[in-house]
């Protein structure tokens, strides 16, 4: 061979070679990639290391089934076969589409109040417990049902400093007993806005896009973005422009009167903080305002109107995992609410020196008749939660007035309350319907206990509410308000107090199922 000959086979070899080590660093590079994405994946949503509870898992399949039973609007994939198109009109008069939403108990009414916590709670379920959903296959359904109330919520929030409160008109909705496929009732709009203010209810819409937004960060960057922008302006609203929803509109009284907005604000603030790492809003929550709402020292029930003992959980996250720099004045701070959230846990733990009496002879908590279930749910939630904490934290010891508790102690405790829930308790009645061989079958429920072929019209339809007859529609997953202080249950309709679910209820009892679903810790960080 040729000097030019050899020259150019050597070159040709060296191209060759160095096509193959670059197509090679190509492949390494893509692999490299694929298992660093499947890491960041992982740790967002690690597969649990322990078994999965199948009984819990059972329930938190059908729990989550009652928001489809709840939602209103164009239905998309719905899992209900009885339910259909709903409430398409809803916000017209106000030239926006609220039709999406989900209607609040066993009316066709939107309340935004609880309908905002029903969204921040089930956020917060998902943010912690994800992993666990997603290992039983339940967390795209959580994420649908998410989804279709902030979808609301964003559509509710058309300029910064107006929001849309209400749908319908409880007076009108509560004299008719119809499907919501059939009503044709008008359905009037509430506002809250500079002149009628209502901190309660923007600050936790602001909490509950705040903490949808980290939900959706990594699935739907431009939606999360969305959303925490309007989870700002909401905070700034309901902040600048201070003022009880509950005296701006007083005919809300009758049905999600507020006992004050301290609470929300903080909790706003807090959910805020965790999304954007600003740290205007731990300082809100450290200084002046911790010192006039926080109430430190004094635990009080979470439910959809006092939000402090969530708050005191959420920000012992900060004490727990120490994941930023904090001044001497926001670690003070922040270890009052942590000791506050002690307290209570400490009033949790029956066996505790200053476990609370509010308890039925079976061991339910108990605070009041009118939806007895909600407290007891709510605790168990936070107790699980502060358990975990615990456990991921290695912290080995809750002290009760001298006497030491462990994270199984919590644990037991949320065990405790979700098993008489599920049928554990003196009526041997599970009070999720569809869950077990014997739950509550006349649910004050006005979907539920008409034909879906019955041809009713506003008034007539109260033969249903009065009928005899079980419910010809299943309620799937609905969390009824439960039973008296002596575990007695009357299953009839026209017992509101016990009978009627709610949305909230729902995502409680979704939230405590999924930190049981398995014993692991909980994510460190949400971002």
């Amino acid at each position: 061979m040729g000097g030019k000959e050899a020259e150019a086979s050597k070159s040709g070899g060296l191209f060759w070679r160095l096509l193959v080590s670059l197509i090679a660093a190509l492949v390494i590079a893509t692999v490299v990639l694929t298992i660093l994405r499947d890491l960041h994946y992982f740790k967002k949503h690690r597969a649990p290391t322990h078994p999965i509870n199948k009984k819990y898992a059972d329930a938190l399949q059908i729990a989550l089934q009652f928001f489809d039973v709840q939602k209103s609007g164009k239905l998309v994939d719905n899992r209900i076969s009885w339910r259909g198109d709903s409430g398409l009109e809803d916000g017209s008069e106000a030239n926006l589409d609220l039709s999406k939403g989900m209607y609040d108990a066993g009316d066709s009414m939107k309340f935004g109040f609880p309908m905002a916590f029903t969204a921040t709670i089930l956020s917060w379920a998902i943010l912690e417990y994800g992993d666990q959903m997603n290992a039983v296959k339940q967390l795209e359904y959580a994420h649908n049902s998410l989804r279709w109330i902030t979808d609301f919520l964003l559509n509710a929030h058309p300029s910064e400093n107006v929001l849309y409160i209400q749908v319908g008109d409880p007076e009108i909705d509560h004299k008719c007993w119809e499907r919501p496929e059939t009503m044709s009732e008008k359905r009037p709009l509430i506002q809250v806005n500079t002149t009628f203010p209502g901190t309660e209810v923007a600050a936790e819409t602001a909490a509950a896009m705040a903490s949808a937004s980290l939900v959706f960060k990594q699935i739907d960057p431009a939606y999360s973005n969305s959303l925490l922008m309007h989870a700002r302006q909401l905070f700034a609203f309901a902040d600048t422009f201070r003022g009880c929803y509950s005296i701006s509109i007083p005919q809300v009284q009758n049905f999600y009167n507020s006992s004050g907005y301290g609470d929300e604000l903080l909790w706003a603030a807090s959910w805020l903080f965790h999304a954007t790492k600003d740290e205007s809003y731990l300082n809100y929550v450290t200084q002046q305002n911790g010192k006039i709402f926080g109430n430190w020292d004094s635990p009080t029930w979470f439910s959809w109107d006092d939000k402090l003992a969530g708050t005191q959980v959420l920000l012992s996250r900060l004490m727990f995992f120490g994941s930023i720099e904090m001044s001497t004045v926001e670690n003070l701070y922040l270890q009052m609410y942590r000791e506050t959230a002690e307290i209570l846990m400490c009033t949790l733990l029956p066996d505790s020196p200053t476990a609370t009496s509010e308890r039925t002879p079976g061991g339910l908590i108990w605070v009041t008749e009118w939806n007895p279930l909600q407290h007891p749910v709510a605790s168990a939630f936070l107790a699980i939660l502060y358990s975990d904490y615990m456990l991921t934290s290695r912290t080995e010891t809750l002290y009760c007035s001298g006497n030491s508790y462990k994270p199984d102690d919590l644990r037991n405790f949320a065990i405790s309350q979700a098993d008489y829930v599920l049928g554990t308790n003196p009526m041997k009645l599970s009070y999720l319907v569809g869950y077990g061989s014997s739950y509550p079958q006349h649910v004050h429920h006005r979907g539920s206990s008409i034909p879906v072929d019955a041809d009713t019209g506003c008034k007539d339809g109260f033969k249903w509410l009065y009928s005899k007859n079980p419910n010809p529609n299943v309620a799937v997953g609905a969390l009824v308000g439960g039973p008296s202080f002596n575990e007695s249950y009357s299953d009839e309709r026209s017992n509101v107090k016990q009978s009627e679910p709610s949305t909230y209820n729902t995502a409680l009892i979704v939230a405590l199922l999924s930190g049981l679903l398995t014993t692991s810790s909980v994510v460190q960080s949400y971002t």
